[in-house]
């Protein structure tokens, strides 16, 4: 039987600044996704990249007496530096500056002017450099783009290439209609079909070489570079190989995008429209999620008040960002971060909750047990799972995060998580094996330690999609073969316990130190 095929892309962030919080937020969540297809048996193909064309960039690129290309050099490196600090599992790092995304770029706009959805016009518009979008009035705000108050519109009249958004209105409206989830959360379905009922324009999809030098050449017209949008999302394609590994693109697209709110009308309209025109399948889902907030305000560069996801993976570690970033912001909706709740979350759920756990049980097991976990006879009416499945169901928990992933709720999965978490730290009260060893009743006490050491087994696998260090960590304890694998594979939750292996736990070691 094939190995069944995921593709997953985030957007890629423009690279006029370092990376902050809110696309670690963005790639985190995608990571998660990422690992979690690959536990049930897919093949996935994970993308993310840095976004390098644009009037914006340029125009950094100048402010620090650099070269454009040399400017994006110094910045995707930053980006690539994420792979390590967030621990993810990206397969392709794409830049808008490769030469295959180049030549990925050329191509789909000779298809898009074979379809006859290109053409060039004179045209005067308000531009907003932050965004690198045009602004109608409506969408202003006394004057001012909403998301760059602090910046000048510009007021610019040229002669551009144009593509025929308003030709594909009745074709996107189907495309929602046929499929419901295809934006998710629904309400950003909504809002979407709702954009393009109104009626769509055309968009300019070029700039003046003269006015912005920093581009990709139209083809066929040296005197104009290609649009920092139209050119950036052919990424999605780019990173298969698309149009020379038709091998490869065939087997992995449409793919699965992950995007913020802000790019809704680009990714779930525009970029759909152009695929169409080049006569290639539609996206297979775009998931759409919120934005941080710090103390109120939007995170954003152009209003600096951004956090650095390094400097809190230095003090606290990955996975403590990865978990607050999973657990506090609701996955499709804006969330808040503050540095005192941040720790209120890593003290009261990672070092008393998740932590104290693990050194309770590799304790009692060192302690009552001599380094190793028990082999009582294995059976199933006896197994401390059937015991009181109120205190300690193991079942229930994977039910309530797999359903819960299902439905991209981080922050819900994680939350069944900790529930088991504190049914097993239950169990063990009412169990309590300190009392069996002290009257010496061995075997209910190694069906007792067996019982705690196949829970944790089952919670190292739970965590690993969300909180991959720590999940290693417990695996090199257990000696968990499967995720120890370059690629780890799920394919039975049995396996701990029908083994019935007897390891040695003299390397544990403390998790998550609580924080003064």
């Amino acid at each position: 039987m094939p190995e069944k095929k995921f593709y997953l892309t985030t957007t890629l962030p423009y690279v006029n600044a370092p990376p902050h919080l809110g696309f670690a937020l963005e790639i985190i969540q995608a990571d998660v996704i990422a690992r979690q297809k690959r536990l049930a048996g897919y093949d996935v193909f994970f993308n993310t990249g840095t976004d390098e064309h644009g009037l914006k960039i340029y125009e950094a690129a100048l402010k620090e007496k650099l070269g454009p290309k040399e400017y994006c050099d110094i910045f995707a490196e930053k980006f690539k530096q994420l792979k390590n600090n967030l621990d993810l599992s990206y397969d392709n790092f794409i830049r808008t500056t490769d030469p295959y995304h180049i030549e990925a770029v050329k191509e789909f706009w000779k298809r898009c002017v074979e379809n006859g959805d290109i053409y060039k016009k004179k045209y005067q518009r308000k531009y907003c450099v932050g965004c690198e979008l045009e602004k109608t009035d409506s969408e202003l705000v006394r004057g001012k783009c909403p998301l760059h108050p602090n910046r000048e519109l510009q007021l610019i009249e040229e002669e551009n290439y144009f593509f025929r958004f308003s030709r594909y209105q009745e074709k996107l409206l189907e495309l929602y209609e046929q499929r419901p989830d295809f934006v998710l959360p629904k309400t950003r379905q909504l809002e979407i079909k709702n954009f393009v009922r109104k009626g769509l324009n055309d968009f300019s999809i070029s700039r003046l070489k003269s006015r912005l030098p920093w581009g990709i050449e139209v083809p066929g017209d040296s005197s104009q570079v290609i649009y920092v949008w139209f050119d950036a999302l052919i990424n999605y394609i780019a990173a298969l190989g698309w149009p020379r590994n038709k091998e490869k693109f065939e087997a992995f697209w449409p793919g699965f995008q992950v995007a913020g709110k802000d790019n809704l009308r680009q990714q779930a309209a525009m970029w759909q429209a152009m695929l169409f025109s080049a006569k290639l399948p539609p996206s297979q889902q775009i998931f759409i999620h919120g934005f941080i907030s710090v103390a109120g305000q939007k995170m954003s560069k152009t209003l600096g008040n951004v956090v650095d996801p390094f400097s809190l993976v230095e003090k606290y570690g990955v996975d403590a960002l990865r978990y607050y970033l999973l657990r506090e912001i609701p996955p499709s909706e804006d969330g808040d971060f503050t540095i005192e709740k941040f720790q209120e979350r890593y003290n009261a759920d990672l070092a008393k909750g998740l932590g104290n756990l693990l050194a309770r049980v590799f304790s009692m097991i060192q302690k009552y047990s001599q380094n190793k976990i028990p082999r009582p006879a294995y059976n199933p009416d006896q197994h401390p799972l059937k015991i009181d499945p109120e205190i300690y169901n193991q079942k229930k928990s994977w039910q309530d995060l797999t359903l819960a992933l299902q439905n991209l709720k981080f922050n819900e999965a994680l939350s069944s998580i900790w529930r088991f978490i504190s049914e097993i730290d239950r169990y063990i009260d009412g169990e309590k094996p300190w009392q069996l060893f002290r009257e010496n009743k061995k075997k209910e006490l190694d069906w007792v330690l067996f019982g705690l050491a196949d829970a944790i087994y089952q919670l190292s696998w739970q965590l690993y999609p969300f909180l991959p260090r720590t999940s290693l960590k417990i695996a090199k304890i257990l000696n968990i073969e499967g995720l120890l694998k370059e690629k780890p594979c799920f394919l039975d939750k049995e396996e701990f316990i029908r083994s019935g292996l007897s390891l040695d736990l003299s390397s544990s070691e403390t998790f998550f130190p609580r924080l003064a």
